[in-house]
């Protein structure tokens, strides 16, 4: 449970606000490389309450405001001339760094060209996605995280839109019980769908992750500190000798890493449009097989509407909501695929969930572990200390390796060692990650 100004300082994050300024030193997702089509690679794009527009320019993209520094009008209807942008209305140019390079209009001695200048931000492409840094100063390297080192082949991007605040999004994506009951099934998941993570068995179960994880709901939650924020551990007990052990990780601010089945993870940020509506993005990684990205795009597509990435279950339909469904199939009565469930799960709270009458148990450990680092984190930011997983020169950025998502069986004895002991296997067996696995074995440990 927060104080009101805690939720207030946690769920605000337009331009000025303390959590606004420090998420803005991160890398942020602003847009899939598939959203911008080849014929005019421009986009309008909110973040944090930022109105900005992005669009192709010569080796890479170039993100700034949306709006001309003249009249004011829109730019994301601008023409892509000279490696820029030109307004419509006046025929102001403005270049990848925001500067006017042109006023048609105005006399040929006017020096009034020199005093304009709109917001500009530095762009990155990895595996599908475009990152931003809306920061002071220069942007800091990015991380040697899987998600970001992977090949593009074995990878593959998405996003959605979800109505409500980020941070229920996260909480959602670092609460290891709720898989028990949200993501459950009355009978065993019928689904045998590629990159699925529940529909997939559990190695040397016989039982997909749906029902091992709904037999046994009342897992033992263990947080801990890392580089790249914090390591959960969701620890099932299914018989004497044997455990189910999962490990997903928050990597702070805003993004969480997850097992998907037994070769793939993902990682996930949920970044605000503004405070009551937000964009998940995704990188799908697979340790041992290039991904089938046709087939991924085919089923995340059928779900959404485009261009918004809108999912077609939503509050204005009650989720697809059906009582039948929710007697005989699933638990939730709301479709089999897990995105949806975990969109109900936080949008029902509201556009911002009000914290202050919640009642927390020790299965919320993540939960709260992670509001205590934000707010922590939020101190060091405004010291002008250093920030979790956030590298301040290239050798530290090499050093910030994984982070582990495991989901294994091992024996009640020693089972901490025995999930680094797969994940080392894992990676000296990966065609791209193998060089990687004494380096994670040293450093993550």
């Amino acid at each position: 449970m927060l104080r009101p100004e805690e939720n207030d300082l946690l769920t605000q994050t337009g331009p000025g606000t303390p959590l606004g300024q420090m998420m803005r030193a991160y890398w942020q997702p602003v847009a899939l490389v598939s959203e911008m089509p080849e014929e005019r690679p421009v986009k309008a794009v909110r973040i944090m309450s930022e109105d900005l527009v992005l669009f192709k320019r010569e080796g890479g993209w170039a993100l700034t405001s949306r709006f001309c520094a003249h009249r004011g009008v829109d730019l994301s209807y601008g023409r892509l001339e000279d490696g820029g942008l030109r307004c419509l209305y006046h025929g102001w140019l403005y270049g990848p760094d925001g500067r006017c390079k042109e006023q048609p209009a105005e006399p040929p001695h006017s020096k009034f060209i020199d005093k304009i200048r709109i917001s500009s931000y530095t762009c990155e492409e990895r595996n599908g996605i475009i990152f931003a840094y809306l920061g002071a100063g220069d942007p800091p390297p990015f991380p040697a995280f899987d998600c970001f080192d992977a090949p593009d082949e074995y990878t593959f991007a998405f996003k959605g839109l979800w109505e409500c605040n980020w941070l229920q999004g996260v909480e959602g994506g670092i609460d290891p019980s709720h898989v028990s009951f949200l993501h459950r099934f009355i009978q065993e998941d019928p689904r045998e769908v590629y990159g699925q993570q529940f529909s997939e068995e559990v190695e040397g179960t016989g039982k997909k992750l749906s029902m091992l994880v709904g037999e046994s709901y009342r897992p033992d939650i263990e947080v801990e500190s890392a580089e790249h924020g914090l390591r959960v551990f969701a620890i099932r007990q299914l018989t004497e000798q044997m455990k189910h052990v999962r490990v997903t990780n928050l990597m702070f601010p805003n993004a969480f890493v997850v097992p998907f089945g037994n070769t793939k993870v993902f990682t996930q940020w949920h970044v605000p449009i503004d405070d009551n509506n937000h964009y998940w993005f995704m990188v799908l990684y697979d340790f041992a097989e290039k991904t089938d990205k046709e087939t991924l795009l085919a089923q995340r597509i059928s779900e959404v509407t485009l261009p918004d990435y809108r999912p077609i279950r939503n509050r204005s339909n009650n989720w697809g909501f059906d009582a039948t469904e929710q007697k005989e199939l699933t638990f939730t009565g709301m479709g089999l695929d897990i995105n949806v469930h975990d969109q109900w799960a936080v949008e029902s709270m509201g556009p911002i969930q009000d914290r202050t009458v919640e009642r927390l148990g020790v299965s919320d450990r993540a939960v709260t572990a992670n509001r205590r680092l934000l707010l922590r984190a939020l101190e060091q930011f405004e010291a002008g200390n250093p920030l979790p997983a956030h590298p301040i020169d290239d050798v530290q950025a090499k050093s910030f390796v994984g982070p582990l998502a495991v989901d294994t069986i091992a024996p009640t004895e020693g089972w901490q060692e025995h999930w680094r002991l797969k994940e080392q296997e894992r990676r000296a067996a990966s065609p791209w990650a193998a060089q990687s696995s004494t380096e994670v074995e040293s450093v993550d440990a």
